[in-house]
């Protein structure tokens, strides 16, 4: 006997069909999402890391410059570390207020700083930046606990408050007398002191500084040219571990030839180690620091391997640095060559938002600002 089952009896099954579909697809969405879900996550990202020895530990990446390109370079780099290697990884970016779009122009705010409280590593990239209190708090708080520190490019100048500005945090300034050289020289090695090589003229080609070069940040290092300039250095101190100097070049080329006489001889420091004391707990910590870092410059596959070395350094992961490390580009990669930009409404033309450098994005290319109207002659 042929028993059939009706279609309103098949019903009920077939809802709890759809349904464990649907709950399904949620499970991978949520799992698989590349952004953060917090409640301001239009404000940063959040890149959850795979599997890899940096699982479980927490960088933030805190970016806010007006000319290396800083907005570029820390995604790229989170991208890596978390999708690579395993860590989770925040990016925060200068936002301004007015309309809630990346704008590294706009130098007192950078939302999503609090991430710090919980973060294992810092990597900063700012330049000349004047936070409120309740942001620069978060910086302060965490250079105090001891912990450790990548600084990028810039960061030897990373804050400047003026005159006018109300802050707590006045001697934290690259200027500072109180505290010579504030964050940068006082943690990082050195603050601002010049452009050595001749600016956007002679790039640099680094070069292994011998006596260190057996030191695990090195590992599978070998070729890091980047387009930008040597920076001067002249207050590291003799506890720094200098890695890298900078062969100035005589052009902007990777095999322009290194130019002759005083530049040279000797050559400057462009990356190092070095602990640090914290100026109010008196606690401990390390650094590691480089004058590169612009995301032009990040297009050298030896400079990326180098930072990633120091984020396994920083955070206690020696012994599992590997000279094969990957550090391959997760999404396409096209960084803009750096310089400020000062037109007027130049970044709300471009409308950058923290999203455009989510996983499995890419930001749309630069574009030239409209021509202004011509006024008519009267």
């Amino acid at each position: 006997m042929t028993t059939s089952i009706s279609s309103s009896s098949r019903l009920p099954v077939l809802i709890v069909a759809a349904l464990v579909v649907l709950a399904l697809l949620i499970v991978f969405a949520v799992k698989f999402a590349p952004a953060s879900s917090s409640p301001e996550s239009a404000y940063w990202l959040h890149f959850e890391g795979t599997h890899g020895p940096g699982e479980g530990k927490h960088i933030v990446l805190v970016s806010g410059d007006e000319e290396y390109r800083s907005e570029e370079a820390c995604p790229m780099l989170a991208k890596i570390l978390s999708q690579h290697h395993g860590f989770d990884c925040t990016v925060l970016f200068a936002i301004n207020p007015e309309n809630d779009l990346i704008d590294p122009n706009f130098q007192h705010n950078i939302p999503g700083l609090e991430a710090l409280d919980s973060a294992d590593l810092m990597i900063l990239f700012t330049r000349f930046r004047g936070l409120p209190d309740e942001q620069m708090k978060h910086i302060v708080d965490y250079v105090n606990a001891g912990k450790p520190i990548i600084g990028l490019r810039t960061s030897t100048h990373a804050f400047n408050f003026a005159d006018d500005f109300e802050t707590s945090y006045r001697d934290w300034t690259w200027t500072s007398k109180d505290w010579p050289g504030g964050f940068g020289q006082q943690i990082l090695g050195d603050t601002w002191v010049s452009h050595h090589g001749k600016h956007k003229h002679e790039a640099t080609r680094a070069v292994i500084e011998e006596a260190n070069a057996e030191n695990a940040v090195l590992k599978g290092v070998e070729d890091v040219f980047g387009p930008t300039d040597v920076y001067g250095i002249n207050k590291l101190p003799d506890s720094a571990t200098i890695l890298l100097r900078g062969q100035v070049l005589s052009g902007m080329e990777p095999d322009s030839p290194p130019v002759e006489g005083e530049k040279n001889d000797p050559m400057m420091p462009i990356a190092w180690l070095k602990p640090y004391t914290a100026p109010d707990s008196g606690k401990e910590g390390q650094v590691f620091c480089t004058t590169m870092g612009a995301s032009i410059d990040l297009e050298s596959e030896d400079l990326r391997r180098l930072i990633v070395n120091a984020a396994y350094y920083l955070t206690g992961l020696e012994s599992k640095i590997s000279a094969e490390a990957d550090v391959e580009l997760v999404d396409p990669f096209e960084p803009s060559f750096y310089g400020f930009q000062k037109a007027e409404g130049y970044w709300q033309h471009r409308g950058l938002v923290p999203a455009d450098f989510a996983l499995g994005s890419v930001p749309p290319k630069e574009e030239p600002m409209p021509e202004p109207a011509k006024k008519e002659q009267q």
